[in-house]
């Protein structure tokens, strides 16, 4: 540890002082929970704009009413019991207060009391439905637009099944917390303070007394074991959130472990996960034993006490059989709420965990963002330039190293180039999956940073390498191009991809589902389809990513003649592996490490003689 500049240099090296003890440093379980209790009140206070907004009085209303519900009702559970006892010494002929409604009246009074408890419940439950159930909404939908907004260097990192989880657990914690937070420790401790000082008033103060102590050591006890339960708990989730991510990876790449006979890998592989997460269920329903056995002592012990008084009190003739019976009611009143203590505690505190990752996800800052007040981007013709461009995903290692190339409207141009060469990654930039790290990038004069990234889309039609579709209908698929197109239309963008005829002959037309990523359909039908889908978008600007790579020859030169439709009258910027497909480009662009090395047509550059020369003359050898 460094010295204390601000103490005088004899305090220092004082030989007269007692060594320090050195302090404890607390394990990480301990970290971990006092991290997740101070990130609590932060959940608590994120989630309080959501059932107090400014601009919607009707929640507020809701919530005030339910209020009162919740108010009634525990006031008329704890004047329940009044009947019970008022009934029974009428019974044993006793005079009490209430006598004149007799034994019969009381018990109707006491069911009526019971019922009218139970009413309000319900009416505070039915009031308050409509405000939790907008604010679930609300998060759920905020928490999926901000998904959206997150960049494309997040999405790699993470892995879709665990975002999943962070969202359906988060969702279903503010469920929980809303009603159990609200209606159930709240009214709980309403209701002890109530029967609290019914105690001390109508009977003595040691029955307070031991009733309170009673409390003290259950509410102790039943948060001590489940603090412990709770980091068995996030062990189980971390298992549950690993086997699903193992799970929902495996299932995606289904082809792949058909591929390699990995079914019983991937068996195996799952299979750990689950054992770790048996081992977690197991420690924790032992724990459970263990707390309700304990919850049943502490509370047996407090109920034992509290009647063994009343019974002295009705044998000296200081309380009557109604008051032996009211105090056990309100004993067994107050046992029901807090048998459920531990599991509410623990559940709260998960809850307040699962939303803390949903609000850690929701405070995750997009990478890319609109400047405030941006304009859409305007495009007149479809220029496309990039000037003295630079680019690197890792600091250490630059992709582009000032690219500076330009695509005039309607011109089609080819990026080529050996693998690593940055190729992909114009395109990456172009939509502005990234910001680029030098230099510009400029749409008809427009720098894409300055402008909003929806128009930016808009203007822009991609065909990947890989078309990934939705496990709908082909005619949906096709149809997602552009919102609100018309099914004529839809055929129409079909028919220039040259996929309207396969369409037709599927005995439910477009109609027909194609499966999750759209594995029903050949690679050159997912490919045509995801043409159709760009058609129908009839954007200015088209991106071409390497579109026919992953196909085999026949099916890459009918795919060439609709990619060639699809280009007619729009800017075409072509990333492409297999020379033969960007022959007839305008112009031919010639990456190498990140840098353009030559340019011009195919003729043209055949003649030089270099690095594309050499690429033509490698590739015709292969395909001989």
């Amino acid at each position: 540890m460094p010295a204390d500049t601000d103490q005088p240099a004899a305090q220092k090296h004082d030989p007269r002082a007692k060594p320090t003890k050195p302090e404890r440093i607390p394990t990480e379980a301990e970290m971990i929970d006092a991290a997740e209790r101070q990130s609590g009140f932060l959940v608590l206070r994120k989630v309080a704009p959501y059932l107090w907004p400014a601009d919607m009085p009707w929640v507020k209303r809701r919530v005030v009413w339910a209020l009162l519900a919740l108010l009634v009702s525990k006031l008329v559970i704890v004047a329940t019991p009044f009947f019970y006892r008022d009934a029974v010494d009428a019974l044993a002929g006793e005079g009490t207060p209430m006598l004149a409604l007799g034994a019969v009246g009381l018990t109707v009074a006491y069911g009526m009391a019971r019922l009218m408890g139970v009413g309000f419940q319900q009416l505070r439950d039915a009031v308050f439905a409509r405000v939790g159930q907008r604010a679930l909404r609300m998060l759920a939908l905020e928490t999926f637009q901000h998904i959206h907004k997150l960049s494309m260097r997040y999405h790699i990192t993470r892995k879709t099944g665990g975002l999943s989880r962070i969202i359906e657990r988060g969702v279903k914690g503010v469920d929980f917390l809303l009603r159990f937070l609200l209606f159930s420790i709240g009214p709980l401790i309403l209701e002890l303070i109530l029967v609290g000082i019914i105690l001390a008033v109508l009977f003595d103060i040691w029955y307070l007394a031991v009733v309170a102590v009673t409390i003290a050591v259950y509410v102790w006890f039943t948060f001590a074991v489940t603090e412990w339960r709770v980091r068995l708990r996030r062990q189980m989730n971390d298992s549950d959130t690993d086997a699903n991510q193992k799970a929902i990876d495996s299932l995606l790449n289904y082809e792949t472990v058909k591929y390699f006979g990995a079914e019983g890998r991937e068996a195996a592989r799952y299979d750990a996960a689950m054992a770790d997460y048996e081992d977690a269920a197991i420690k924790t329903n032992h724990s459970l034993a263990f707390l309700n056995f304990g919850q049943a002592l502490i509370i047996t012990a407090g109920l034992v006490g509290v009647m063994v008084m009343a019974a002295m009190g009705v044998q000296s003739g200081e309380l009557s059989v109604g008051d032996f019976v009211m105090v056990n009611s309100y004993m067994i009143q107050l046992t029901v709420p807090l048998n459920f203590l531990g599991t509410v505690y623990r559940e709260i505190r998960q809850a307040l965990v699962d939303m803390g990752q949903m609000f850690g996800l929701l405070e995750q800052p997009a990478e890319i963002d609109d400047k405030p007040n941006a304009p859409d981007l305007k495009v007149t013709g479809g220029h496309v330039a990039l000037e003295n461009v630079r680019f690197a995903y890792d600091t250490d290692r630059e992709i582009l190293k000032g690219i500076s190339l330009e695509a005039q409207p309607g011109e089609t141009v080819a990026i080529v180039g050996s693998t690593g060469s940055g190729k992909s990654t114009i395109g990456r930039l172009l939509f502005r999956f990234y910001d680029v790290a030098g230099g510009a990038l400029k749409i008809d004069g427009q720098d894409i940073r300055e402008v909003t990234q929806q128009s930016l889309h808009l203007a822009i039609g991609v065909v990947p390498q890989d078309t990934v579709l939705f496990n709908d209908t082909i005619g949906y698929n096709i149809a997602y191009g552009r919102d609100g197109a018309t099914q004529e239309e839809v055929e129409d963008a079909a028919r220039a991809a040259q996929i309207h005829d396969f369409i037709m002959s599927l005995p439910q037309g477009y109609d027909t589902t194609v499966g999750e990523r759209g594995l029903k359909l050949s690679g050159g039908k997912k490919q045509r389809v995801g043409i159709a889908r760009t058609l129908l978008k009839a954007p200015p600007i088209l991106l071409l990513d390497e579109a026919t790579s992953a196909l085999d020859s026949e099916t890459e030169h009918e795919i060439q003649d609709a990619l060639r439709r699809a280009g007619q009258g729009r800017t075409v910027i072509t990333i492409a592996h297999r020379l033969s497909t960007i022959a007839e480009a305008d112009r031919i662009v010639v990456l190498e490490k990140g840098e353009i090395v030559e340019q011009g047509s195919h003729e043209v550059l055949l003649a030089n003689g270099g690095r594309y020369a050499q690429l033509w003359q490698r590739q015709q050898a292969e395909e001989d």
